[in-house]
């Protein structure tokens, strides 16, 4: 009697995402055209988000065109939001609650203190619009492909290749401020720059941390990532992304073997040359400034002090009064939480305490995995940066991080719209290892 082996059942292998980032393949073809016009509606709204600075860049754009096109790409943002989700369907998640109250208040003060409808109603205006079609896309919130993440990645992706153009077609035009990298392209500021560099670096290397993308790819855009971030200038984004990359590998260590090896590895180079790398890390971080500089901030804690202390009517330190344009006294207040007082009070700092709080609450009770990693990189890169810059009362890139975050958390919904699981689907995009 012969014998039979047994099958083996196949070995599980951790999904992946290409190396491109290319569209999901499943699904009808109107869920693949419903796809690529939420790409197209987070690419605007990343696009809105990208204040035109001025700053000289390579090809002459016209100020008025800048904003035209920056403020436009908003409106045609909602109308494509609406078209892609007709019946108006929403999923009601805390963050999108506590933003839109967030939105109305600043509505209201604006609209109490009869400001120019050029400044803060327009201000508070265009932050309804912007909650409006995030509340839209929340359909798609919670999916297993995390699809916005996704979005959001490509959006940076794209951003970084225009800075990095630009920086091989003009150096001295990229490096004019101050021998600091920016966007001459697109008009980017260095800090902004940096900002998305240290989130572009953060999330890739959390994304090979779980096993979502193949090791060439991620070394390469991990290392652009970082050459760029290094070239700003900016120490509160590469500190907050390296704090932030910790955090979301100390949530995969258990699972994830790679994750203890790279934090071994990475303890043992930092103890062997922290040393000898220690002068030339002080240079970096010092900048050329004065010892009298680094401890006001670069003169961010005189504006702040002065802000503190200036006298206010009660009702305005409660609501603030109204959007602005992140200035005191015609002088930039380079942290969120008291752009956001000067703006929107005490109240606008409590909402944005409770998003960020219940954004960190909902992530430490996930059960492990890449999302949950995802979300706590970017809520923990936004905590610590938001120290030294402006964004989180308003429409800003900060929002959308906030929002990617909220939607890798959000649970997911199959066939909330259709009926079908076309819109919610396999994992798609990821590839087996």
């Amino acid at each position: 009697m012969s014998s039979v082996a047994p099958a083996t059942a196949p070995t599980a292998t951790p999904p992946r995402i290409a190396t491109w980032l290319p569209p999901v393949r499943f699904g009808a073809v109107d869920d693949r055209v419903v796809r690529r016009r939420i790409g197209v509606i987070w690419a605007l709204l990343f696009f809105n988000v990208m204040s035109y600075a001025k700053q000289e860049t390579i090809f002459p754009i016209p100020s008025v065109l800048g904003k035209i096109l920056t403020q436009g790409a908003l409106a045609l943002a909602f109308v494509l939001a609406l078209t892609v989700n007709r019946k108006l369907v929403v999923r009601p998640n805390t963050f999108l609650v506590l933003a839109s109250i967030l939105a109305v208040a600043a509505l209201m003060v604006s609209i109490r203190d009869e400001v120019s409808i050029i400044g803060s109603d327009y201000r508070a205006v265009r932050l309804i619009v912007f909650v409006s079609v995030l509340w839209l896309l929340t359909p798609w919130w919670g999916r297993k492909d995390m699809f916005l993440m996704r979005c959001q990645l490509r959006a940076l992706y794209i951003v970084l290749g225009m800075v990095l153009v630009g920086l091989l077609i003009d150096p001295g035009k990229a490096l004019a401020f101050q021998g600091r990298l920016q966007g001459t392209i697109w008009p980017i500021p260095a800090t902004q720059v940096a900002h998305y560099a240290a989130v572009t670096g953060g999330m890739t290397a959390v994304l090979w941390f779980a096993g979502l993308l193949r090791r060439n790819a991620a070394a390469v855009m991990f290392l652009c990532s970082v050459v760029v971030l290094l070239l700003t200038h900016t120490r509160t984004a590469l500190v907050a992304m390296l704090i932030a990359i910790l955090v979301a590998a100390l949530s995969l260590f258990t699972g994830r073997k790679r994750v203890r090896k790279v934090l071994a590895t990475f303890a043992v180079v930092a103890l062997l040359s922290g040393v000898v790398l220690l002068p030339a890390l002080t240079h970096w971080f010092s900048r050329g400034q004065s010892t009298q500089e680094l401890s006001q901030l670069t003169g961010r804690t005189i504006v702040w002090t002065e802000l503190i202390h200036t006298p206010q009517p009660i009702d305005n330190v409660i609501f603030g009064n109204g959007l602005s344009n992140n200035s005191f006294n015609g002088l930039p207040i380079d942290d969120s939480w008291l752009s956001v007082y000067e703006d929107q009070g005490l109240l606008g700092d409590l909402i944005c305490g409770l998003i960020m709080l219940s954004l960190l609450l909902i992530a430490a009770f996930k059960p492990r995995g890449p999302a949950k990693a995802l979300a706590l990189f970017l809520l923990v890169y936004c905590l610590i940066a938001s120290v030294t810059e402006t964004g989180l009362g308003q429409a800003s890139t900060y929002m959308l991080d906030l929002a990617t975050a909220a939607a890798l958390l959000m649970p997911g919904a199959p066939g909330l719209l259709s009926g079908r699981r076309g819109l919610e689907g396999p994992p798609g995009g990821l590839e087996p290892a």
